[in-house]
């Protein structure tokens, strides 16, 4: 049976954002999922990472950040985004019953769910889909002391070619961060785990990273919140 998904309205302050919520038979946990930069909510990579993530049992409400759903290119600020972050969780907790929040993103969605987290929004956990450990180019400029006061379990899925952390940078990153910062490899992934020579669609790709993620918080059911 195909998997429902519904609309959502979500009050940011003054505005408000859309979001997507799929809801599978007694999920074991709810994931909120952000989007990257450059793209929405709706975009095919999120689509195939959410309808999978629903198929291993876990619910899922994705959504956009206000500048994307005024239609601007350039990203919010992190106060704006971490006002978002939070409102989002509030919203995806009520509509749980209460089993484990987790936050996930890709890129810039993941980043500032970090951020919202170090300065106290509830999580179980968090999930990066391609952590944007510097920008392309510039390793000199980590985007790293905020994630040292994150005591979350905390899941790192990068490609091996993502030109946004170098490896060696973000294996350092992690192991300083300690037990509660896992790293997976997807070899040959860029920043979108595209891996050269093999044809994949974004859907197919985001769905591919759901196994991984669903078994990350399975073995994590029981981690305290932040």
């Amino acid at each position: 049976m195909p998997n429902t998904e519904t609309s959502v309205t979500i009050a940011v302050g003054e505005t408000e954002v859309s979001a997507l919520h799929i809801r599978p038979p007694q999920p074991f946990a709810t994931l909120v999922v952000a989007h990257g930069a450059g793209a929405g909510m709706e975009h095919p990579f999120l689509e195939g990472f959410a309808g999978a993530m629903a198929d291993e049992g876990v619910a899922t409400l994705r959504f956009n950040f206000p500048y994307r759903e005024a239609g601007r290119r350039f990203p919010d600020r992190p106060p704006l985004a971490i006002a978002t972050w939070r409102a989002v969780m509030a919203k995806a907790a009520e509509a749980g019953e209460g089993e484990p929040l987790w936050a996930a993103g890709k890129s810039f969605g993941g980043r500032m769910a970090s951020m919202a987290v170090a300065e106290g929004m509830p999580a179980r956990g968090l999930v990066y889909l391609g952590y944007p450990l510097h920008a392309p180019g510039k390793p000199e400029k980590l985007r790293d002391e905020h994630l040292y006061d994150v005591t979350a379990p905390m899941l790192f899925l990068q490609g091996t070619r993502d030109t946004f952390a170098t490896p060696e940078l973000l294996e350092a990153v992690v192991a300083k961060i300690g037990p509660t910062a896992t790293l997976q490899w997807s070899e040959g992934g860029d920043h979108s785990f595209a891996v050269k020579g093999l044809k994949r669609g974004a859907a197919e790709i985001g769905a591919s990273l759901a196994p991984a993620v669903a078994a990350f918080l399975r073995a994590n059911a029981s981690a305290q919140y932040t």
